[in-house]
C-alpha cells in the first residue's frame, strides 16, 4: 500500500494530539463531537417561522410576539437552541477565540439553512437570499475581539451553500455599550442610529449573526437594510434562546 508523507504527518499528529469530543472529552477521530453528543445536541425543530422561535405554533407557525407585533424582518431560521451546552459552545467561541466551537456551530447553521431551502413546504424553499451580511461589530470592538464571530459563519454559508458575502454593506459606525445583562427596549435605545448600510436595490438580504436573543441588534439591523431598499430580509442565526427574554 501506498503510504504519503501527508498521511504519515495526519497519523502522527492523532498520536500526539488525539481529537476528543468538543463536549465530553472522548477520542472521535476525524468529528467534531462524539456519536452521543452529537446525537444530544438541541436542535431547533418546530419553531415560528418568522422569529425561530422553537415550539409548535399550529398552522399559522407564527408565535404570540410575531402576531402581536412582527418584526421588521421577513423570516429567521436557527440552527440550535441557546440552551447549554450551546450556551457553552457560543462563549467559547465569541469571547475565548475558540474556532473548533465555532465551526460547530457554523455547521450547525449550515445544515438548519439547506434545509429551509430544500425542505417541501419551507417558507424559504426557492427563496434564497441575493447577499449575505453579517452583523457588523465596530472597529474597536473587532480590534480587541480580533474577529467578528458573525462573519464567521457567514463564511461558511459562502462556502457550503454557494451565496455571496458581502462584508462591506452593512457598516457600525457607533461603538455602543455592550448588550449584555440589558433588556430588549434598553438595548433598542443603545442601538439607534448605530449602522449605516449602502443603497441595495429591491435586494433579498440574509442577515447572520450568532445568537438571537432578545431581537434587538437584528431588529435594528433589518430595519436600515430595509430603508436602505432590501426588498426581503431573512435572519439566520446559529442559536435562538428558547423562549423570549425579559
Amino acid at each position: 500500500m501506498h503510504v504519503t508523507l501527508s498521511h504519515l504527518k495526519a497519523e502522527m499528529l492523532e498520536l500526539l494530539l488525539p481529537a476528543c469530543c468538543l463536549l465530553c472529552g472522548q477520542r472521535c477521530p476525524h468529528h467534531l463531537l462524539c456519536p452521543g453528543c452529537e446525537e444530544d445536541l438541541p436542535r431547533v425543530g418546530k419553531a415560528c417561522r418568522q422569529c425561530a422561535l422553537p415550539g409548535d405554533f399550529g398552522r399559522a407557525q407564527l408565535c404570540a410576539d410575531c402576531l402581536r407585533r412582527p418584526p421588521p424582518w421577513d423570516h429567521a431560521v436557527a440552527g440550535l437552541v441557546y440552551e447549554y451546552p450551546i450556551d457553552h459552545l457560543v462563549r467559547r467561541f465569541k469571547f475565548h477565540r475558540n474556532m473548533v466551537c465555532g465551526q460547530l456551530l457554523a455547521n450547525e447553521l449550515v445544515r438548519a439553512v439547506r434545509n429551509g431551502l430544500t425542505s417541501p413546504g419551507s417558507s424559504m424553499q426557492n427563496r434564497q437570499p441575493d447577499i449575505v451580511v453579517p452583523v457588523p461589530l465596530h472597529f474597536w470592538r473587532r480590534c480587541k475581539r480580533g474577529f467578528n464571530q458573525a462573519e464567521v459563519l457567514a463564511l461558511e454559508l459562502q462556502k457550503h451553500c454557494g451565496l455571496h458575502l458581502r462584508r462591506d454593506l452593512l457598516r457600525r459606525v457607533t461603538a455602543t455599550a455592550a448588550q449584555s445583562g440589558l433588556d430588549r427596549k434598553t438595548r433598542l435605545k443603545n442601538l439607534r442610529n448605530a449602522f449605516q448600510c449602502h443603497a441595495l436595490g429591491g435586494a433579498h438580504v440574509a442577515l447572520v449573526d450568532d445568537v438571537l436573543t432578545t431581537g434587538a441588534t437584528l431588529q435594528e439591523c433589518s430595519s436600515v437594510l430595509k430603508r436602505a431598499g432590501a426588498s426581503e430580509v431573512t435572519v439566520w442565526v446559529a442559536a435562538r434562546v428558547p423562549a423570549p427574554a425579559t
